[in-house]
C-alpha cells in the first residue's frame, strides 16, 4: 500500500506556533551532484537534503561507477575516477527530470552519453530540443533509437559554441555550463536565467579555477579546459527558496506566530512582497522570517486578494503557484493567476473546487479565484510535487479531516514534511492507504 497523509483541518483557525527550519535546496543539490564528472579529485557536498529525488540520483551515480560516500546524513563525498558506464539507467532517468543534468558533464568528460527521455512531474510539455541542439553546436552527433538518445562527442572532445536559449531553462543552462567547463575553447551561453541556484554553481566552479565570466547575468562566457581540482573545499547547498515560500504561505494561513529559520529572505523577495501586499504581517531578518497573526479565528478573512503571475527569477516562482492559489481562496476579493511557465500546472484546480473553492478555469494558463471561501476536508490525490504540498496547506485550513494520497510525490521535494510540520502544531501523520 502507498503512503498518504492524514490531516486534521483547523477550519480557518490560526493556531500554529514555533520554529521550522529550511533545508538545503533540492534545485541546487541536483546539479551539484553532477559536479564529480568535472573534477579530478573528490567533490564534497554539504547541506544536501534527504529527499526521494536525491536518493534516486545517488542510485544513478552509483550505477555509473561514481564512488558515493555519505559521511553524515547531509554530507556527500563523490569521486568519478572509476566511471565504467555512460548510460543513464532508464528505470531511474524516466522518473527524474533532473537526470538530464548529467548528460552534459558525462559527454564532456567521457565523450559519450546515452539516456532516455527524462521523466518527473506531469506539469506540461518539457521538450529537450534545447539540449539536442546545444550538443550538436558543440560538435556532438545525436542519434535516437528505441526511446534512447545516444550522443557522441568529436574525437578531440566537445568544442566551445555560442548557444542562445530560445526559452530560459535553468536545467539547460546548468547542463551546458558544466559541459563548457571541459569543452575546448570558448562557450557563450545567452538568455541564461539568473536563479540563485545557477549563481551558486557558477561561484563554486569559479572558486575551483573554472574560467567563467558574467555571473548573475543573462550571458555567461566559459573558457574550457582540463578537469578541475576541489582540493577538499566543500560546496554547501543554499537554503531551499521553494520550501521557504511554502512555509511562508502555510504560516500566513494558519500561523499564530511561526518563525522560519535557516533561510535566505532575498531569494523569496517576490513571495514576501505579494504576501505583504495582501496584508500578511512579516518580520524579516538576515536568515529568519517570522509570521504573526492578531486573530486566532477566521471571523472573516482579513487578507485581501491580489492577482499574480509566475515569472522566471526574481519573479514569483512557478513552483509556488499552487500554494498561492490556496492562499487566495482564503483572501477577500477576486484574483487572477497567470501561469506563464508550464501549461499543465493548473491540474490541481478541480480538487480544490471539490473542497469548496470557487475557481474558474480560464484555459491552460489562467484561473480566476473568488476568495473568502471556507474549504471542506476530503480525499485528495497529489498530482505532482508542488501541488501535493498545496493540498497539505488546503487540508490544514479546511474543516474536517483530509487524506492526501501519493505521499511519494511530496517526499520528492520535502524532507520528512509531516515530522517538521508536527513541531509547529500541525495535526498530520503518515498512513498507509
Amino acid at each position: 500500500m502507498a503512503d498518504a497523509f492524514l490531516i486534521k483541518g483547523l477550519d480557518g483557525a490560526k493556531t500554529l506556533s514555533g520554529i521550522i527550519a529550511v533545508n538545503g535546496s533540492k534545485n541546487a543539490a541536483l546539479p551539484a551532484l553532477a559536479l564529480p564528472f568535472l573534477f579530478s579529485d573528490t567533490v564534497i557536498l554539504e547541506n544536501v537534503p534527504a529527499l526521494e529525488d536525491i536518493h534516486r540520483v545517488e542510485e544513478l551515480l552509483q550505477s555509473l561507477g561514481v564512488l558515493c560516500k555519505k559521511q553524515k546524513p547531509n554530507r556527500y563525498e563523490l569521486t568519478a575516477q572509476n566511471v565504467c558506464n555512460t548510460t543513464l539507467s532508464p528505470d531511474i532517468a524516466k522518473r527524474l527530470r533532473a537526470s538530464i543534468l548529467f548528460t552534459g558533464p558525462l559527454l564532456a568528460r567521457f565523450g559519450r552519453v546515452s539516456f532516455p527521455h527524462p521523466g518527473g512531474c506531469v506539469i506540461g510539455e518539457r521538450p529537450i530540443d534545447l539540449f539536442m541542439e546545444g550538443f550538436e553546436k558543440m560538435g556532438a552527433r545525436v542519434n535516437e533509437k528505441n526511446g534512447m538518445y545516444d550522443v557522441i562527442a568529436p574525437k578531440n572532445g566537445l568544442r566551445g559554441a555560442d548557444i542562445f536559449f530560445r526559452t530560459q531553462s535553468v536545467t539547460a543552462a546548468e547542463t551546458f555550463l558544466m559541459a563548457a567547463v571541459l569543452a575546448r575553447g570558448k562557450t557563450i551561453l545567452r538568455n541564461v536565467p539568473v536563479e540563485p541556484e545557477i549563481g551558486e554553481l557558477v561561484s563554486f566552479l569559479q572558486s575551483r579555477g573554472a574560467r567563467i565570466s558574467g555571473a548573475e547575468t543573462h550571458r555567461l562566457e566559459i573558457i574550457g579546459g582540463e578537469p578541475l581540482s576541489a582540493d577538499g573545499v566543500a560546496y554547501s547547498i543554499i537554503p531551499d527558496r521553494i520550501e521557504t515560500g511554502s512555509f511562508l504561505i502555510l504560516s500566513a494561513l494558519a500561523g499564530k506566530k511561526v518563525t522560519i529559520t535557516r533561510c535566505n529572505p532575498e531569494h523569496v523577495g517576490s513571495v514576501i512582497a505579494h504576501l505583504r501586499s495582501s496584508g500578511v504581517n512579516l518580520l524579516v531578518d538576515e536568515d529568519t522570517i517570522t509570521i504573526t497573526s492578531s486573530r486566532a479565528k477566521r471571523m472573516q478573512s482579513f487578507y485581501k486578494s491580489i492577482s499574480m503571475k509566475t515569472h522566471e527569477y526574481p519573479g514569483f516562482p512557478t513552483d509556488l503557484q499552487a500554494p498561492m492559489a490556496v492562499f487566495l481562496t482564503q483572501a477577500d476579493g477576486e484574483a487572477l493567476i497567470f501561469e506563464t511557465i508550464f501549461e499543465g500546472r493548473l491540474g490541481y484546480v478541480p480538487e480544490l473546487v471539490r473542497m469548496g473553492a470557487k475557481i474558474q478555469d480560464m484555459g491552460p494558463h489562467k484561473i480566476f479565484i473568488q476568495g473568502g471561501t471556507p474549504l471542506r476536508g476530503r480525499e485528495l490525490e497529489s498530482p505532482d510535487l508542488r501541488a501535493g504540498l498545496a493540498f497539505i496547506i488546503a487540508a490544514l485550513v479546511a474543516k474536517g479531516e483530509s487524506i492526501v494520497h501519493n505521499a511519494y510525490s511530496i517526499d520528492r521535494g520535502y524532507e520528512q514534511i509531516e515530522k517538521r510540520l508536527q513541531k509547529i502544531g500541525v495535526s498530520i501523520k503518515r498512513i498507509s492507504a
